[in-house]
C-alpha cells in the first residue's frame, strides 16, 4: 500500500517539477555569470552538469514510468544538453563538449536509477 503510495507521489513530484527544472538548468547553462555556490560545494563543474540532468532524466522517468515515449523524453534531455552547449557559446560562456558529456552520462544514469526504482515498486506490488 505505501509503495503504491510512493510511486504515486513520486509521478506527481516528477510531473509537477520537470518544466521547472527544465527552465532553472537552462537560466544557468544560459546566465553569462551563473552564481558558484554549487561549483565551490563539488569543486568540479562536470558534477553540476551531471547532477542537473540526473535530476532532470530521473523526474521524467517517475513523471512517465516505464512506457515506449520515455526513451523519447530520455532522448530530448540529451538534445536539450546539447542545444544549450552550443548556444552557450553565444552568450559570453564557453561551450564546452565535455559538459555534454556529463549532461548525457547524468541523464542515463538518472534514467537507469528511476526504471530500476519503478520496476522494484511494480515488481514488488505484483507479488502481494
Amino acid at each position: 500500500m505505501w509503495k503504491e503510495k510512493l510511486m504515486r507521489t513520486g509521478h506527481w513530484l516528477g510531473v509537477w517539477l520537470f518544466w521547472p527544472g527544465v527552465a532553472l538548468i537552462m537560466w544557468g547553462e544560459l546566465t553569462p555569470h551563473p552564481p558558484d555556490a554549487v561549483n565551490q560545494l563539488f569543486g568540479w563543474d562536470k558534477a553540476e552538469h551531471f547532477i542537473a540532468y540526473f535530476g532532470l532524466a530521473g523526474m521524467a522517468t517517475l513523471a512517465l514510468g516505464i512506457q515506449r515515449i520515455l526513451t523519447w523524453a530520455v532522448l530530448g534531455v540529451i538534445a536539450l544538453g546539447g542545444v544549450l552547449e552550443i548556444v552557450q557559446g553565444m552568450t559570453g560562456r564557453d561551450a564546452d563538449v565535455f559538459d555534454f558529456v556529463a549532461n548525457t552520462l547524468g541523464a542515463l544514469t538518472g534514467t537507469m536509477l528511476g526504471v530500476a526504482i519503478l520496476l522494484y515498486l511494480r515488481n514488488d506490488r505484483r507479488q502481494a
